[in-house]
């Protein structure tokens, strides 16, 4: 296999494409519970909105169109993420392709993205719109990269179809075209790109895209908004020079964290020829080189600007996706002999991507050994036929008090609809449908009585009260005594 791909550098792709396979096979064996992203996908997935909350709605939109095709399942969760990753790597490497000459580089690029730890293990346990925004940047790279080698009227609509992708995907998208568009104004020859007519057009493209969801924003700006920012303010500071400092900090400590992997494979896979490689450049090395460098530079200023005390890796990995490619750039530049760098590139990359998979897949199973118990070992499965049996039947309305147990029965009970009492998810379900089932989860004392949000709404309801049914299942994979208690009413009329 190692010789195929040095020989081969196309053979990669394949190789990525089993990787892709190989998660979503495993993700679907291992659980049918869902993580926290999965379970809102999930609920969501049930209403095609202009706005969900603080993160633009591409994700949902595909996910609402997925989930009506084949049903609310992990399967069609963990199709949709990974299927999205497969095409971030694909037009990554497509993109490569642009501007390197040697095709084992362009390999190596796309390689590069799996040893980001946001790609390999964080989209692996649980995310959902970084992952749209990576597709976005990519397709962005794809298109703008070659707009700029060979204008075209189809390119410059294509850069703008995916500049209108990515602001519907993640809204910190936006550093991403503005540094590109900055990083080539400095190169005399390229600058007549940035100044041609035919970037009106992609312009336009981007903001029929934006247009909706933007007409919604401004109606919503406060929850559109404010999760993100107090999320941000995490830590309390006093005093600005303070929150300064903690942002600073917090946000250099997410840089190293989110490149540190990549540049030790790099640094494993080119070991003695990093003088040469970082004394190396050119033209697209420079352009590549300062779009990093202005996305970053950009953060800190929105860090400074909003006072920010917390920045996550995840939040960067938009615009440190760009080093492997300009590490690529730079190697290609000092003229490096690349004997055996693809072989060991591949198989430093295999490691970290098929270790990191294997952990993520066996934490479900193994750590139910030691009393400890997942997202994933909750038996909403057993949950569900317990409740059905019972019944003899299956809920067309459920009302939840939070959003993880209201995304689990809506892949357990695929024709009933699922809602919950809070203000900010007042979205379009039907209320009068019967059999009505309400459920609740309490640590503390397994038989609780109703939640007082829920027996508001059903008293608004006007159903009549009933008194409470509670299941004490095993967990998933457990082995002990441990249970997880379920609690709920059941209301045919």
């Amino acid at each position: 296999m190692l010789e195929a791909v040095n020989r081969r550098p196309g053979a990669v792709v394949l190789a990525v494409a089993g990787y892709f396979l190989l998660c979503i096979a495993l993700r679907i064996s291992v659980s049918s519970s869902l993580e926290i992203d999965e379970a809102e996908q999930a609920f969501l997935s049930q209403f095609l909105e202009l706005g969900y909350g603080p993160q633009p709605p591409f994700y949902n939109w595909l996910q609402y169109g997925l989930t009506e095709l084949f049903g609310a399942s992990v399967a069609t969760m963990t199709i949709l993420k990974n299927g999205l990753l497969l095409l971030c790597c694909l037009f990554y490497g497509l993109a490569a392709w642009q501007v390197l000459a040697d095709r084992r580089l362009a390999a190596i690029a796309m390689l590069g993205v799996l040893a980001l730890p946001p790609v390999f293990l964080l989209a692996q346990r649980d995310l959902s719109h970084t992952v749209a925004a990576l597709f976005a940047v990519s397709l962005f790279l794809y298109g703008f990269l070659r707009t700029m080698k060979r204008p075209s009227l189809f390119w410059y609509l294509l850069t703008g179809l995916a500049v209108g992708i990515g602001l519907m995907a993640k809204y910190n998208f936006a550093l991403v075209p503005v540094a590109a568009i900055v990083a080539v104004l400095p190169e005399r020859e390229m600058r007549p790109r940035i100044l041609d007519w035919r970037i009106l057009p992609a312009i336009a493209v981007a903001a029929l895209i934006v247009l909706p969801h933007a007409y919604w924003m401004l109606q919503n700006l406060g929850f559109a908004s404010g999760g993100t920012l107090n999320e941000m303010r995490e830590r309390e500071a006093e005093g600005r020079l303070l929150q300064a400092f903690y942002g600073a900090y917090s946000l250099a400590s997410a840089i190293i964290g989110g490149s540190l992997v990549p540049l030790l494979v790099f640094g494993l896979a080119f070991r003695g020829k990093l003088r040469a490689i970082w004394k190396a450049e050119s033209q697209w090395s420079r352009i590549v080189g300062r779009m990093l460098a202005l996305c970053l530079i950009a953060v800190l200023l929105v860090v400074l600007g909003v006072a920010a005390t917390h920045v996550r890796e995840k939040w960067l990995v938009l615009f440190l996706v760009l080093i492997p490619l300009y590490l690529c750039l730079k190697i290609e530049a000092a003229n490096i002999d690349l004997s055996d760098s693809l072989r060991r590139f591949f198989l430093l990359v295999c490691v970290i991507a098929l270790g990191a998979l294997v952990l993520v897949s066996a934490r479900a199973v193994v750590r139910p050994w030691f009393g400890d118990y997942s997202r994933l070992n909750i038996p909403y499965s057993a949950f569900a036929q317990a409740v059905a049996q019972a019944k003899g039947g299956q809920p067309a309305l459920i009302l939840a008090d939070d959003k993880q147990i209201a995304g689990n029965l809506r892949t357990q009970f695929g024709g009933a609809q699922v809602t919950m009492p809070r203000p900010s998810n007042a979205l379009p379900v039907d209320m009068s449908r019967r059999p009505l089932l309400v459920v609740w989860h309490d640590d503390v004392r397994p038989e609780a009585p109703v939640p007082e949000l829920l027996r508001n709404t059903l008293s608004a309801l006007g159903a009549p009260a009933a008194a409470p049914s509670h299941l004490d299942l095993p967990y998933l994979y457990g082995t002990g005594p441990d249970r997880y208690s379920f609690s709920y009413i059941w209301i045919a009329e």
